[in-house]
């Protein structure tokens, strides 16, 4: 593993996928990162997290970093992009399979969905199909499927205090299975990459939705087994075109465009986003600057009226 920057500074992050134009909850995730880094004094790095090879597009990229130019969302350092790191990946990854901590998974989505059960209404439990599968049926296997890389978990809990959602916990083994550092096309896994990108770049706080909440804990453990330092998480609700469905970038009345149209500024965005979030008491327009003015990190999980979901309107 490369070095790891020594810090005392509080840096935060800007991460978003350039597979489309950001929407409000985007917006939303941005804005709280970038209140509880610079009400610390600290900075903001921007990541354009490009794994998925398919979707990401360079002239979303430039959106992104267009759009929040545009909102007064400014950030210190970057923009890093992830298809320029593959070899720090791998030498993670590298380190892991030396240490005989991976193994070669066979599954396909339709076995994972047939043969795991989602687990405390989170995520799908990996059943340890392809765990102690021997050699020969290895070998036979590959014949057959390129297979994805798993990193073997113990029956061990962890433990963190969020800064939003308080106390929580995951026992590895049960609540998640051994989980994919390396996907079956050759690309390394999100876990894997964030990780590894986090420490490379000094990240210390790392501001994000609900929904990655259960894959904290895996990142924890993986941080350890690489001695990589653990940011702070604070893990903020998810705004919701209706109960249970997040918005996506299929929401075009929640797209940052649709929202310029509506609330005619980038101020008015902002300050619609934060009066329906508890950021701010109102909706009326406000820059992340005049934002942070109020901001209380300490009172950061009181804010909001609820910790998982809230309604966009």
């Amino acid at each position: 593993m490369g070095a790891i920057p020594s810090h005392t500074d509080i840096v935060g992050r800007f991460a978003p996928s350039p597979t489309g134009r950001m929407h409000a909850g985007n917006v939303f995730a941005a804005l709280v990162a970038w209140l509880v880094a610079k009400s610390q004094g600290g900075k903001i790095v921007l990541r354009i997290e490009d794994l998925d090879a398919e979707r990401s597009k360079p002239a979303y990229a430039d959106a992104v970093r267009r759009d929040f130019e545009a909102l007064g969302l400014l950030w210190d350092e970057g923009p890093y992009f992830q298809h320029d790191r593959t070899e720090a990946y791998r030498a993670a990854f590298d380190e892991l399979r030396a240490r005989d901590l991976v193994y070669p998974c066979f599954c396909t989505r339709a076995d994972l969905h047939a043969t795991s059960a989602p687990h405390r209404g989170e995520k799908p439990v990996y059943p340890g199909t392809c765990r102690n599968l021997s050699d020969e049926e290895r070998m036979a296997r590959a014949r057959e499927r390129t297979p994805a890389q798993r990193l073997m978990v113990p029956d061990e809990r962890i433990a963190f205090i969020d800064q939003v959602q308080g106390p929580y916990e995951q026992n590895l083994a049960s609540d998640c299975g051994d989980f994919l550092v390396k996907r079956s096309d050759g690309a390394f896994a999100y876990q894997l990459a964030v990780v590894v990108d986090d420490a490379a770049q000094g990240i210390t706080s790392v501001v994000r939705g609900v929904d990655l909440l259960c894959s904290t804990p895996q990142q924890l453990y993986l941080q350890r087994l690489l001695g990589l330092p653990h940011p702070t998480y604070a893990h903020i609700p998810l705004l919701v075109a209706e109960r249970d469905r997040r918005l996506s970038k299929r929401d075009h009345d929640a797209a940052l465009d649709a929202l310029i149209e509506r609330f005619k500024t980038p101020a008015g965005v902002i300050g619609h986003i934060a009066g329906i979030t508890g950021l701010a008491p109102t909706c009326d327009p406000v820059t992340p600057e005049e934002l942070l003015r109020s901001f209380d990190l300490a009172a950061l999980h009181a804010t909001f009226p609820d910790l998982v979901q809230l309604q966009w309107r």
